[in-house]
């Protein structure tokens, strides 16, 4: 079989957690809250385009919604004294009505050579800028690998270099487990508008396996029995 699955959705409340985080019993104010959800996020995706965004997260409670938006440039998505902040905050209260409270914050990325969707979009800004897709993608790779990560694989798929037919590219290296829930796969897809037609870019990363929580509870309990005592103390007692 063919895979199918989506290795975010797969690994929701195991390694990944949920975009949209609340909650509503009434069925009309979910339709309501998943609408504004989606126009929030197409907003920022246009409007921060050029700020190597890789995900937004929304979150809700009774009169109050907090906007938290992972980047890699945050002095972009700031500007020049908040004034992009401001402005971005206005365009959303349009969306969701000044009857909420609205908190836009940011988390800075700090290696960006292993998120998934940054490198997507990477790979479809340089196709677009008529980069040679095999020179784009083995660099996405060596980076992704000299940055930490454990395994990766890229896919292009399309009218490569305005081939006649569409055909697909992959590149990969390290090992990416796919039917291994324990490892933090992270996956992303990005689109390239070209003139021969739009080329698809995939991208799975590998960072590692998880150590439970419960093992690493026991490893805590058990490191103070193992550490061995200091000279004195041990003299002390003796």
């Amino acid at each position: 079989m063919g895979q199918k699955v989506n290795p975010l959705c797969l690994r929701l409340s195991i390694s990944r957690d949920w975009a949209s985080r609340w909650f509503t019993p009434s069925k009309k104010q979910f339709v309501k809250n998943l609408k504004e959800d989606r126009l929030i996020r197409e907003l920022l995706t246009k409007e921060l385009s050029s700020a190597a965004v890789a995900r937004v997260v929304i979150e809700r409670s009774a009169e109050r919604i907090r906007i938290v938006i992972h980047t890699a440039r945050p002095g972009i998505l700031i500007g020049r004294r908040g004034e992009n902040i401001q402005r971005l905050q206005d365009a959303v209260l349009k969306i969701v009505g000044t009857s909420q409270q609205l908190k836009i914050d940011y988390v800075e990325i700090t290696n960006p050579a292993v998120e998934a969707k940054l490198i997507a979009d990477s790979l479809a800004f340089q196709l677009e800028k008529r980069i040679a897709f095999r020179r784009a993608m083995k660099r996405a790779v060596q980076q992704a690998m000299d940055s930490g990560a454990k395994g990766i694989r890229v896919i292009c798929d399309g009218r490569l270099a305005g081939a006649e037919m569409t055909r697909s590219e992959v590149y990969r290296a390290g090992t990416v487990p796919l039917g291994t829930l324990r490892s933090y796969i992270d996956f992303a897809t990005g689109t390239a508008h070209t003139t021969a037609g739009c080329i698809g870019t995939k991208v799975w990363v590998c960072r590692g396996d998880l150590v439970p929580l419960e093992r690493q509870k026991a490893q805590a309990r058990q490191r103070p029995a193992m550490e061995p005592r200091a000279p004195e103390a041990a003299a002390a007692t003796s």
